[in-house]
């Protein structure tokens, strides 16, 4: 069997820039190199492509998140393809492990399809979709599924319409992600300072109402032209932490996960089937995360949808999959060989 050549891009332009390096750490590790041959890419803070060696250093040192290095070869990347000094790079397959804006938002899925290039994950809009999260939350609500109560501000209107909100709420950039510009607000006099930070992070920020609930999530996989959900897991917060945020995620040792959550089965049950319900409403392909809510009255809850979670091994999505019987390195393996049979273009080239 001859092996494909898989391009892992890195880094990006967004926020989430090192964890994007992280998940390309974990891919790179759990690549099955009897089926395919590796290439790392990484794209800089600056937005510029590089070409990185495979033993490039992607982990945390030291508690000093990894990024690309400015300086490493450059590299072209255009409608033609890549190519490394003046030699074009035969890529049959590329896995963007890009979070956030530039990424996971439709637009580096948009450059790969005008290359003509297969890809892991969604397409543009489902893409696009999903990273907006007050334009998914209109999806699912059309779709019969229960989402937050809440409004979309920007920086011009906000103040005129936060008159009738009632606390507790969350602040969250629209299109931002690992809960980076994400504030819990108890009282109106808090508000201003959370929303100049979400702001920063995206014109258009969210205020939503607190939701009362255990956080749910489950991992959604195509393969084989099947869609399947994960057993779920429940994300338990240690309790210095008002919610899941940047810190909890990735920063500190602060959460635990129960795998499978302890819930009944019936909500268990729910919870997948709309996981997947999510999944083909924003018309998602490949892998993604969704996360619910779990209030005590036995309410699901839809909270978001993630088309590239993080992917190292230890991470939420791999995790969920390997309880449910996939292992890291099948699970890289189907998404590839999925992406490659299969195309996100409207004339499906």
């Amino acid at each position: 069997m001859t092996k494909k050549t898989v391009a892992i891009i890195c880094g990006g332009r967004s926020s989430e820039h090192e964890i994007s390096c992280l998940s390309a750490s974990g891919v790179l590790a759990g690549l099955d190199t009897t089926k395919f041959d590796a290439v790392l890419i990484g794209i800089t803070k600056a937005g510029d492509w590089v070409h990185l060696p495979l033993d490039y250093p992607l982990e945390i040192v030291n508690g000093v998140m990894p990024t690309v290095d400015e300086n490493a070869q450059p590299l072209v990347a255009d409608v033609h393809g890549f190519s490394l000094g003046g030699k074009p790079l035969s890529i049959d397959v590329v896995f963007p492990v890009l979070h956030g804006p530039f990424g996971e938002d439709g637009t580096i899925q948009g450059f790969l399809e005008t290359a003509d290039i297969a890809y892991v994950g969604s397409g543009v809009m489902s893409s696009g979709a999903a990273m907006d999260k007050a334009f998914s939350k209109i999806i699912f609500a059309g779709a019969g599924m229960a989402v937050a109560q809440g409004i979309v501000v920007t920086r011009d209107d906000w103040k005129s319409r936060i008159e009738k909100i009632d606390y507790p709420v969350f602040v969250k950039p629209a299109r931002g992600g690992s809960s980076r510009g994400t504030h819990k607000v108890k009282s109106a006099d808090a508000l201003p300072d959370a929303l100049n930070d979400a702001f920063s992070y995206d014109q258009k920020v969210m205020i939503e109402n607190a939701v009362t609930g255990r956080e749910i999530e489950c991992a959604v996989l195509e393969r084989n032209g099947i869609v399947e959900a994960s057993l779920v897991g429940e994300i338990v917060i240690d309790s210095k932490f008002e919610f899941y945020d940047f810190e909890a995620k990735y920063l500190d040792d602060a959460t635990t996960v129960n795998l499978p959550a302890n819930i009944p089965a019936a909500a268990s049950d729910e919870i997948r089937t709309k996981a997947v319900q999510a999944f083909k409403a924003l018309g998602c392909s490949g892998l993604a995360r969704v996360d619910f809510f779990y209030t005590d009255k036995g309410d699901v809850v839809i909270n978001e949808i993630n088309t590239m979670p993080g992917f190292t091994r230890t991470s939420m999505y791999p995790k969920l999959m390997a309880a449910t019987g996939v292992d890291y390195t099948s699970l890289i393996s189907a998404l590839i060989d999925t992406a490659i049979q299969r195309r996100n273009g409207v004339l499906g080239n």
